[in-house]
């Protein structure tokens, strides 16, 4: 499956010149926004393309967010990246690396889960 967004559509979401591995990064997420709509049915191509245009901009929109998310947090696509939690209370500090997600489960970007959520693709938005 090719990626649902290019670097042009990479660079209108983040305002900022697409990296150098931008096609690489889509790629990723894709497959990331295709894994947390593992059940999903909506209406596609004999590619396996979507072909309804709120779903194309949604999927566009996820694997946009999905590539800002994962380089924001240090992640090449990968989702090796280390993650970090930090807990104050009073004098009281503790830090540590957050748990990947169970199961091989995907750290979805919020923005990329409610632009999926928005066009009725995860089972708990507005059905258009």
């Amino acid at each position: 499956m090719a990626a649902y967004a290019t670097p042009a559509d990479l660079t209108a979401w983040t305002g900022r010149p697409a990296p150098a591995d931008a096609e690489r990064l889509l790629a990723r997420a894709s497959d990331d926004v295709d894994s947390a709509l593992l059940t999903a049915c909506y209406p596609v191509d004999s590619t396996g393309a979507p072909t309804d245009p709120v779903h194309v901009a949604a999927l566009t929109a996820a694997t946009c967010a999905q590539v800002e998310y994962q380089l924001a947090a240090g992640d090449d696509g990968t989702g090796a990246a280390a993650r970090w939690q930090s807990v104050s209370a009073g004098s009281i500090s503790l830090s540590t690396t957050a748990p990947a997600p169970a199961g091989g489960a995907v750290d979805l970007a919020p923005r990329a889960w409610r632009a999926l959520q928005r066009a009725g693709l995860t089972g708990w938005g507005v059905d258009p």
